[in-house]
């Protein structure tokens, strides 16, 4: 019933946007169908740059919450759409605007970065965003005094290692990317010795530790096309598998097995698995849930974020 009922609905959504001129942004890690309903599928920063250089009347972002306001925030004088409000972020919700407040004040004159999957207020107090290109943004900072890098704590620490900077780090994280075991990983690599293990940095230093690669979900699809390698174990939510087989349909993507015991021993994160194919098409048809971001916070966060397109430019 799902099978015949996902191309009518796939048409339809199509229709939609060509009526209401529409553009629907989705990120890697949503379910296969509404990443190929989509007019790009990217990631955070993919999906930013998009974002800034559209010039449609409705932007409906197929990801989470932070991923919508950063496109209100890019456009406020567009209607920017989320399918389902309640796609929040475990990174996200792991740093609130009052305890980060607090934070910033026992530094004062630290610059402060904030990774692009917080709210819209943390954007607000930095100055300056980073996604798959922190180390840049890192390395562009000219002071003396410590950064103040939140809310990732495996990313951050990975910037360390990679630019020797003095980063003071938020103690944030992502459970989908500490949810790996590094025991089953190395398990599933005895099964298949000749496979590269590839890693997203917000995963815990261990992981990262016994990775042949490590980058942004972008990153990690650039890899494993160059790679003459065939078979990879790729350590990132397991959405990402759609687009890298339609990248490399001949080689073999093993999920990274994680701690649950769960039907495919694989990491997928609740969040981004609320949007669903019909949630996209009810959003289209009524335009609602609409993004709205307070408009003094809006201001602040986007010069964060300008400043960080600019740099990725």
């Amino acid at each position: 019933m799902i099978a015949t009922a996902t191309p009518s609905l796939s048409e339809a959504i199509r229709e939609l946007k060509r009526e209401k001129n529409a553009l629907i942004l989705a990120h890697y890690y949503q379910l296969p169908e509404i990443q190929d309903a989509a007019d790009m599928v990217g990631d955070s920063l993919q999906m930013a740059q998009y974002a800034a250089n559209s010039e449609a009347d409705i932007l409906v972002v197929a990801g989470v919450c932070f991923m919508a306001e950063t496109a209100k925030i890019l456009n406020p004088s567009r209607k920017v759409l989320l399918p389902e409000t309640m796609a929040g972020c475990s990174l996200a919700d792991s740093c609130s605007a009052d305890e980060f407040r607090m934070f910033i004040r026992q530094y004062p004159g630290s610059p402060v970065v904030s990774y692009i999957n917080c709210s819209a207020e943390i954007k607000a107090m930095s100055d300056l965003v980073c996604t798959s290109n922190a180390v840049k943004i890192i390395n562009s900072i000219k002071t003396d005094k410590p950064i103040l890098f939140a809310p990732d704590i495996n990313l951050g620490k990975y910037l360390i290692k990679q630019t020797g900077r003095n980063l003071i780090l938020w103690p944030g994280s992502c459970v989908v990317h500490e949810s790996f075991s590094i025991g089953k990983i190395l398990d599933l690599h005895w099964l298949y010795p000749e496979a590269k293990f590839i890693a997203h940095p917000e995963s815990e230093s261990h992981i990262l530790g016994i990775a042949s690669y490590i980058g942004s979900t972008k990153g990690m699809i650039e890899f494993v096309k160059k790679s003459p390698s065939q078979k990879f174990i790729v350590a990132t939510e397991a959405g990402i598998l759609h687009q890298m087989k339609k990248e490399v349909p001949s080689k073999t993507l093993l999920p990274a097995p994680t701690f649950e015991d769960n039907a495919c021993a694989c990491s997928e994160c609740p969040y981004m698995k609320m949007n669903t194919l019909e949630k996209l098409y009810q959003c289209l048809l009524t335009e609602e849930p609409q993004v709205q971001v307070n408009e003094p916070v809006r201001k602040k966060a986007e010069g964060a974020l300008r400043k960080m397109l600019a740099l990725s430019n």
